[in-house]
């Protein structure tokens, strides 16, 4: 299997790569991974030697992928590293909170272009190969673009962009045999909220929120990025899978009533 995940640092992106080596192998598959970090984050020494344990090929690639010069530099050279593509993971993201009123717009555009315009712009350097290979692209949303999220500056609006891209390209190469799908990410303990769940009180209030009484794990979403990834929803396309241990539908429970 060939696969292009970016955002392959610590986290769901390398819980991805992990999970994705780790079931390519127990099917006998050869994994080659082609893993995009952003310019700014040291190499994921970790990963890179846990993915060759599990006889992982790996290309580590950086770069801003903001710029549109990036896009179109990873996907070329994931192509020529993968010799073809089956699967492109976009999971690179960034949150700056913020609130609307004083938000800079240029950091409004930066966010856009890196949760939203990137997805775009790499799949269509990726296109001819996943058509060949009639392959699958699985983007990483959030929750939060499923519903307002006051303070999150244009976090919100670009996640629910990118689920949105994703529908309508499923709908524009579902004629080529591409699968597009999200995920949708609720409350997940990862090195980028470390900080948040350091702190017990708002750890166990963020939890006691929670249906399932969990935050999520890294390898929670990577699980169901492996599902969307995989034959086994050959017959899905379009859709976007929320992952929050039940969090979403549970707030209408929160409003008080006399019975």
């Amino acid at each position: 299997m060939k696969i292009l995940v970016t955002g392959a640092s610590e986290g769901i992106g390398g819980a991805a790569c992990r999970v994705i080596a780790q079931r390519c192998k127990e099917q006998g598959q050869h994994a080659r991974i082609a893993l995009v970090v952003t310019g700014t984050k040291s190499p994921p020494n970790l990963l890179l030697s846990d993915l060759k344990k599990l006889d992982a090929e790996t290309l580590l690639l950086s770069g801003d992928l903001a710029e549109m010069e990036t896009c179109r530099r990873i996907s070329a050279e994931a192509v020529e590293f993968c010799e073809g593509m089956d699967v492109f993971v976009s999971n690179a993201g960034t949150i700056s909170p913020a609130r609307l009123a004083q938000m800079p717009i240029e950091a409004w555009d930066r966010q856009f272009n890196l949760n939203a315009r990137a997805t775009l712009a790499i799949a269509q350097g990726l296109y001819e190969h996943l058509r060949q290979s009639k392959g699958a692209i699985v983007g990483v949303a959030s929750m939060s673009g499923m519903f307002a999220h006051q303070r999150t500056g244009a976090y919100s609006p670009s996640k629910a962009a990118m689920i949105s891209l994703c529908r309508n390209l499923a709908q524009d190469w579902a004629e080529a045999g591409i699968r597009v799908n999200t995920v949708s990410p609720g409350m997940i303990h990862t090195p980028l909220t470390e900080k948040t769940y350091a702190h017990d009180e708002v750890a166990g209030r963020r939890r006691a929120m929670v249906p399932l009484g969990r935050i999520g794990r890294s390898e929670d979403i990577a699980e169901a990025i492996w599902f969307l990834c995989s034959p086994a929803s050959s017959y899905i396309t379009g859709q976007n899978l929320l992952v929050d241990g039940g969090l979403c539908d549970s707030l209408l429970g929160t409003i008080p009533t006399t019975g």
